[in-house]
């Protein structure tokens, strides 16, 4: 099994020696490429090469350390750079064991194309590289793309990559949560349990016999797993969003309006679901030039 090298390709519209000092100054690039969580350049001697130590968190206090060294750079005539580099680690928790690539810049007419292509090796033999070929290649070159549209829009807007990964993160997990959300209660109370206070509040508001609302509330159940997966794979979710500021009021009011009773109850319609109105609001309002890895190319 032969994987296919990394490959990351953005234009940005910078000048190049900014650009340069924002890849090559460790206390710069770590900001803005969620792959280091620490970039430490170690003393250079004169015509050596640039040796350095990164770390990466990983999550639950465990980290990959790892060193590399900077094998050369090259400024051409036609004022293109390129910049190489080999890295690995001696952790035997990590997936990589030993790697090389390269930077390049190649300025355009009113840009600057920057790509990078890299490539390394895996330990745990055979399961480390089917890992390697499903799932963590992938993460990879999804997280270099990411960090280059992070960096492309520090460089164009001025917006720090921290504000960028605040705003990409609270996205997603708003994403995920009213995915969550809308598949469990389609599902479990409805599809799956039949739950007699669903039924009971459908048949209340729609003054239908208990088969009738029955029904309903299995379609009901439907309809909301539908609209969790389409929370997962429609891409406007400032839509989604502004359908649910929508949403919530009509259904709180509808709960009302069947089971007066319920206001009294612990986790009521009213403030479950002015909890989730809020959330969309928030979301609303910061859904606005998210990053995204799909701002890269990802082939020559």
């Amino acid at each position: 099994m032969k994987n296919k090298p990394i490959y990351v390709e953005i234009s940005i519209y910078s000048d190049m020696e900014k650009l340069w000092d924002a890849t090559q100054k460790p206390d710069l690039h770590e900001q803005w490429d969620l792959r280091f969580s620490s970039i430490t350049y170690l003393p250079k001697q004169e015509n050596e090469p640039q040796h350095f130590l990164y770390k990466t968190n990983i999550g639950f206090g465990l980290n990959i350390a790892g060193f590399g060294k900077s094998v050369g750079s090259f400024h051409a005539e036609d004022g293109s750079r390129t910049s190489s580099l080999h890295f690995g680690t001696e952790q035997p928790i990590s997936i990589i064991r030993s790697g090389k690539g390269y930077w390049k810049y190649k300025p355009e007419q009113n840009s600057i194309k920057f790509l990078t292509q890299y490539d390394y090796k895996t330990n745990f033999r055979a399961l480390g590289k089917l890992f390697d070929f499903l799932l963590f290649r992938p993460l990879m070159g999804w997280a270099t793309a990411l960090s280059f549209d992070v960096l492309k829009r520090w460089l164009e807007k001025g917006e720090s990559p921290s504000i960028q990964y605040r705003r990409f993160f609270s996205h997603w997990m708003i994403t995920f949560l009213f995915a969550f959300i809308w598949i469990y209660q389609g599902l479990i109370p409805k599809l799956l349990m039949k739950h007699p206070e669903e039924i009971s509040m459908t048949k209340s508001l729609l003054s239908v016999r208990l088969s009738q609302a029955t029904t309903a509330v299995l379609w009901i159940g439907i309809v909301e797993i539908i609209f969790g997966f389409i929370w997962l794979f429609y891409e406007n979710k400032k839509r989604l969003l502004g359908l649910q500021l929508i949403l919530f009021p009509l259904l709180t009011l509808s709960a009302i309006i069947a089971v007066p009773a319920s206001l009294s109850h612990p986790f009521n319609p009213l403030t479950f679901n002015l909890t989730l109105f809020v959330i969309s609001m928030i979301g609303f309002f910061m859904n606005n030039d998210i990053p995204s890895a799909k701002s890269c190319k990802r082939k020559r």
